[in-house]
């Protein structure tokens, strides 16, 4: 728990508190929060979701690394005003705690020079770890074996497999989506996405098409790739609708696509959700919330992968970096676009 939001006199949450909500021993707590590989992912799953009903911030696993080291981390970026690198970093210094870690944040703006100067000026105030965040979901060049401190890459993976990264599982995402509008009844749906070049775009495309084929039924249409723009969203809706009229949801790359979508249902005629249903990715609640009707979309959890990022490199500063890629699952967050047909 962040320190100051604890109400006076109140018993401060505990890593036993954790254990018992997730019903589970302390060790195995313990070992799930610190990201050890012998816990199994349904229950390193179930102790994350019991820390946080209870707000548990593990601040006691950074007062227990601190002792010999400098007490401070990077965080770098490569896009300080993106929609997706500020939550994750949010994320992370509430893992990381209000005055047990001092934080140096960095934005390199794409460049790789700079990305190397601010590494060395990191390096140079002495830091106990690094945590690297991406712009897009594509993998990207790792920093190297070399580094005399642990590396955490988030979002967007390093392209050594031996690194450790935190990524969003858009495959999943991409598959909750169509789950859900199936559930509602729906079974011509049509899929609006942006650049094929970004991974994450594929990655959906690819969970959407595999739920539709468990389920029996095909895509309408092909997926429409294009850009990330409600233009492009009211360009690709408007050919969809001339050629698949009959066409009952439209499942959209990202929330910014489905505005676009949503403005063209309603000047045809459409109601939403009674003719068609929408929904979207990425939460993105000044669209989401301000679309009508609200719009149904999938979270893709920043916050917590951030503050996942800074538990593993906590576990790589303690000597036991997990390594490897996981991936977090996203959360379906239902509002009016989508509904059951009657």
């Amino acid at each position: 728990m962040v320190e100051g939001t604890r109400p006076a006199g109140a018993r401060a949450v505990t890593l036993s508190d954790v254990a018992r909500l997730a019903g589970v021993s302390v060790p195995t707590a313990s070992k799930a929060l610190n990201g050890r590989s012998q816990v199994r992912a349904e229950t390193r799953e179930r102790v994350f979701e019991a820390a946080e009903q209870l707000s548990f911030q593990p601040n006691q696993l950074a007062r227990g690394l601190l002792a010999g080291r400098s007490g401070t981390v990077g965080l770098l970026t490569s896009d300080l005003e993106g929609r997706f690198s500020i939550p994750i970093m949010m994320g992370a210094e509430d893992a990381f705690g209000a005055g047990q870690v001092a934080v140096f944040l960095c934005d390199a703006r794409g460049d790789a020079i700079r990305e190397q100067h601010h590494v060395q000026a990191l390096l140079s105030r002495r830091i106990d770890g690094l945590i690297v965040v991406g712009s897009r979901t594509d993998p990207r060049p790792s920093l190297g074996p070399d580094l005399p401190v642990p590396v955490v890459y988030a979002y967007a993976p390093s392209d050594q497999a031996d690194d450790t990264s935190i990524v969003v599982d858009n495959v999943g995402a991409g598959r909750q989506a169509v789950e859900h509008l199936l559930a509602c009844g729906r079974r011509r749906v049509a899929h609006v996405t942006g650049d094929p070049g970004y991974g994450a775009s594929r990655e959906r495309a690819e969970g959407a098409l595999a739920a539709l084929d468990e389920a029996g039924t095909a895509l309408v249409g092909g997926v429409r790739y294009g850009t990330w723009s409600e233009g492009w969203g009211r360009a690709a809706t408007s050919m969809l609708l001339d050629q698949h009229p009959d066409v009952d949801a439209i499942l959209a790359g990202s929330d910014q696509v489905a505005r676009g979508v949503v403005d063209v249902l309603r000047e045809r005629g459409r109601e939403i959700p009674g003719d068609v249903a929408v929904m979207g990715f990425d939460n993105w609640e000044i669209l989401t919330t301000n679309a009508r009707p609200p719009l149904t979309s999938i979270d893709m959890n920043f916050e917590r992968l951030g503050r996942v990022a800074a538990q593993r490199l906590f576990a790589a500063i303690d000597g036991a970096p997990p390594g490897g890629v996981e991936a977090l699952p996203t959360r379906l967050v239902i509002r009016e676009s989508t509904a059951p047909q009657t």
